[in-house]
């Protein structure tokens, strides 16, 4: 808050030097000009000064009346002295003529109390005046020189009294008594606020606070609840056009909540933080005390506006045509055209983002494609595209993957969409598990993870979707927000990926079934990739179905009773958060082996040609041996099958040997992971039903 209000200080127009350096335009030559008696006195002491004590008690009675009236506007007289330390303008002291009557100096100490008081206020007055000390501090100001005025006419009144010979000492007190509290409250407010240098909501704070503690003086309380609401006029008038308009009028920083200019809406698409929401405009210390309660939805308020505004969406806040906002003791109807603006921007700008720029529909839109809602656009997309995902990273083409996912989408249901031209696709330079370090959104992953990176990542790895969003649906859909559905993709994306290399695995082995293929590795082989392709549609089902399903229709019906923007962001948020977790990809521990065994069933899956077709060549040679055999003599016959039949056990043992090591190493692998799964779930219930799948599919092994 210094530093906002420093700056703003810095900015403002300055006072011209000769206001305060020549004192007879500043009115302080009062105080340091020796003022002369403005009776003629001079008749009485021979025209010499005299010592006060050399006059008669009446005489100096009259002496020091006209001296007390002098002091009371800050003038010092022929028997009072006013002393000021330079450099402390509050350190004033009086001084009287030690041969003054007793009686008198004990009635003019009573009184130099308000003299000193008047004395600060009115030097207050003056400084505080200057452009620098803000807007506060010149209504308050202002509200003191009016008080002023009111004072020096009340002296100015008692002095024609004394004039006319009507007016005694003990009549002068009389008289000041009843300003003495109030005139000391006041001095001692602006003490404190010119030794800390108070501006804005602390003058505030500061004129509440003594108002509380002046609660069994009602003159001095009801004063400084005046005072409050005189300066609090220009402090309000801020508030005012923030929450009917959206703007921040503040020009000497002195309003509560600031504006960091350096954030664009633009960020809200570039920005994995998405700070624009909450840092564009947020609330700074030195909160007025009377605002402290409702500061939140002040800014709540504003910010609504101002995003309706920056959309070109002009509207009116109902009421606030000529309305002023008001802070008078326990007057709090400034409260109730805050909230009352409030419920009518929240619902404003609510129906804009729904109606007009159709938030539901972008997010069902997101939904198809992000999260794999219709699949039938990434059916083609992966048939046609199949070679170039296959390709390294630095020989992939973007422009080219581009044009194949536009022609899937035009080629599918999804070209019924008005929302699929903004897809687009884009290749990340990691892995999915690199990714989540990178971008630290799994902070549980530690540095010493166990995990490597492959040495050769190709796009089916690496390959996402993006999508186009404009403002102000990029306020709940903001950058931070797509990437974790960017995030899901990804684990969905290569899930299928791999489902479809175990459905061509498995599409090899069923050609092969007329080979009979009983006593050979193609049996155990068929059996190992059936439990493969059984935990990787138990994931996808899991994922799907227990997962994105029913908190997408969960997330759909806290939307439709959401009252403000803010709790449409919240609950979408936490619909991505409760998916990334529950789909394991803040679960470090689970998706490293999720992630081997995935690994673990594409090579299997790549190995399967050379599997099945080794089977079959023993197979073949078998047969073919058998039929050479039966027609050869029985020494030719034995001959051969001693030849051949090394070398078809040899080929065997090594295709079955591959078989098993593959099935060893899967088994060990789900049994690990149903272990961690079963572990987890109780502190975790959502992984039982993924758990009572994996464990199934160990189970058959």
């Amino acid at each position: 808050m210094a530093d906002s209000t420093t700056a703003a200080a810095a900015a403002a127009p300055s006072t011209p030097r000769w206001n305060v350096e020549r004192p007879f335009l500043t009115g302080r030559f009062h105080q340091e000009v020796k003022g002369t008696s403005r009776l003629a006195l001079d008749s009485l002491s021979g025209g010499s000064d005299r010592a006060i004590g050399c006059y008669e008690a009446a005489v100096q009675e009259l002496i020091v009346l006209d001296d007390l009236l002098s002091a009371m506007v800050g003038v010092e007289g022929r028997y009072i002295s006013i002393t000021r330390v330079r450099g402390k303008e509050d350190a004033i002291s009086f001084h009287v003529d030690a041969s003054m009557d007793l009686a008198l100096q004990e009635m003019a100490k009573r009184i130099f109390p308000l003299c000193q008081s008047f004395i600060l206020i009115s030097h207050f007055v003056e400084s505080r005046s200057q452009f620098k000390n803000g807007l506060v501090n010149h209504a308050f100001a202002a509200a003191l020189r009016e008080l002023l005025l009111g004072y020096e006419a009340k002296v100015a009144q008692l002095e024609h009294q004394f004039r006319l010979g009507r007016l005694s000492i003990q009549g002068l007190w009389f008289y000041c008594q009843p300003m003495m509290g109030s005139m000391q409250a006041l001095s001692m407010v602006i003490q404190k606020v010119s030794s800390n240098n108070f501006v804005g909501s602390a003058v505030l704070n500061l004129l509440q606070s003594q108002a509380k503690l002046m609660a069994g003086d009602n003159v001095v309380r009801s004063l400084l609840e005046k005072m409050i609401q005189q300066a609090s006029n220009a402090y309000l008038s801020i508030l005012e056009r923030w929450v009917y308009e959206g703007v921040i009028d503040d020009p000497y920083g002195e309003f509560f909540i600031v504006e960091n200019k350096s954030l664009k809406k633009e960020s809200l698409t570039q920005d994995d933080d998405a700070k624009f929401w909450s840092e564009r405009y947020s609330l700074k210390d030195g909160i007025p005390s009377f605002l402290a309660n409702i500061a939140e939805t002040i800014l709540t308020t504003g910010k609504y506006l101002n995003v309706m505004r920056e959309c070109g969406h002009h509207v009116q806040v109902p009421g606030s045509d000529g309305a002023k906002l008001m802070s008078s003791g326990s007057n709090h109807h400034y409260l109730e055209c805050i909230r009352a603006s409030y419920d009518f921007a929240s619902g404003e700008l609510l129906n804009l983002v729904r109606e007009k720029y159709d938030l539901m529909g972008k997010l069902r839109s997101m939904k198809h494609y992000l999260l794999l809602d219709q699949g039938d656009f990434l059916v083609h997309f992966m048939d046609i595209a199949r070679d170039e995902l296959s390709k390294k990273l630095d020989e992939i083409s973007v422009e080219k993957l581009q044009s194949l996912l536009d022609l899937a989408l035009r080629t599918t249901a999804a070209a019924a969409d008005p929302c699929h031209e903004d897809l687009t696709c884009c290749v990340e330079r990691s892995s999915l598990l690199k990714r989540l370090e990178d971008i630290e959104l799994n902070r549980t992953i530690p540095d010493d993870s166990e995990f490597e990176e492959p040495l050769s990542i190709t796009g089916l790895e690496t390959f996402c979707l993006s999508y186009k969003v404009r403002w102000p649906l990029s306020i709940v859909i903001s950058r931070k927000a797509l990437m974790k559905y960017q995030l899901i993709f990804r684990f969905l994306f290569h899930c299928k990926h791999v489902e479809r290399q175990l459905c061509g695995a498995w599409q090899v082995h069923q050609g092969v079934r007329a080979f009979n293929p009983g006593g050979t590795a193609i049996s155990r082989s068929s059996l190992l990739c059936r439990s493969m392709l059984k935990f990787i549609n138990s994931l996808l089902h899991y994922l799907t179905f227990e997962v994105l399903e029913p908190n997408w229709h969960v997330m759909l019906n806290r939307l439709q009773t959401a009252k403000s923007i803010d709790e449409v962001i919240q609950h979408h948020d936490y619909f991505l958060e409760k998916c990334l977790r529950e789909c394991l990809l803040l679960l470090p521990g689970l998706l490293k082996k999720v992630e081997k065994l995935k690994l673990l069933c594409v090579q299997y899956a790549a190995a399967t040609q050379w599997l099945i077709s080794s089977s079959v060549d023993i197979t073949q040679s078998s047969e073919k041996l058998d039929n050479s055999v039966r027609s050869e003599d029985p020494k030719s016959r034995k001959s051969a099958t001693q030849s051949q039949a090394p070398r078809s056990m040899t080929k065997n043992a090594t295709v079955t040997n591959s078989v098993l090591k593959f099935e060893k190493e899967f088994n060990a692998e789900i049994q690990s992971l149903g272990t961690i799964l079963s572990s987890h779930s109780q502190a975790e219930p959502y992984l039982t039903h993924l758990a009572q799948w994996i464990l199934g599919v160990g189970k058959n092994q």
